[in-house]
């Protein structure tokens, strides 16, 4: 699924929703990254990153944050430069939370709720989260190297029914 020969470079992950309707408290979306050792890539996350950090070198980050969707589409970015990330990582999963302060919320709650993965022009991925609707969380991508080295993507659109910190522990298991 990656473009090219040489396998992917540098991504950016775009998440746009609506605003919640007048008088509802907002919805809170968060684009995480959970980074993992070529050693354990199942195990537990080296280092997760989302609205209030980034990876170690500079290499995940989160370049646009919005707390409230805006509706003036692509509000919220974590930009991953694969290609500059250590050979001591072999994988990385991202995904997508919903802050629940205000009781319950699933994607189905959220209007016009979307995400893409881009590589430079080119579209790897997009998905409306109509799939997970019921979720809380939701995977959209798994990154991983191949034997030479390169970089490439799966779609990878599971739902959970956690909130933020539970899903980073849960987000990068293997699918049932």
């Amino acid at each position: 699924m990656s473009g090219g020969g040489k396998g992917l470079g540098k991504i950016e992950v775009r998440l746009k929703w609506d605003p919640s309707p007048l008088g509802e408290q907002p919805r809170h979306l968060d684009i995480i990254a959970a980074t993992y050792s070529a050693d354990e890539p199942y195990g537990q996350p080296a280092y997760v990153v989302h609205y209030d950090s980034r990876s170690p070198d500079g290499t995940i980050n989160m370049t646009r944050h919005s707390q409230t969707g805006m509706g003036f589409g692509f509000v919220e970015v974590m930009v991953l430069e694969l290609d500059r990330l250590s050979p001591a990582y072999g994988r990385v999963v991202v995904g997508v939370a919903m802050h629940q302060n205000s009781g319950p919320r699933t994607f189905g709650d959220v209007s016009n709720a979307g995400v893409v993965v881009i590589q430079g022009y080119e579209q790897l991925l997009a998905d409306d989260f109509a799939q997970v609707a019921d979720a809380t969380a939701a995977t959209v991508a798994e990154f991983t190297r191949d034997a030479s080295g390169a970089w490439e993507m799966r779609e990878m659109v599971r739902g959970f029914d956690s909130d933020p910190v539970l899903f980073t522990a849960e987000m990068g298991s293997r699918q049932q």
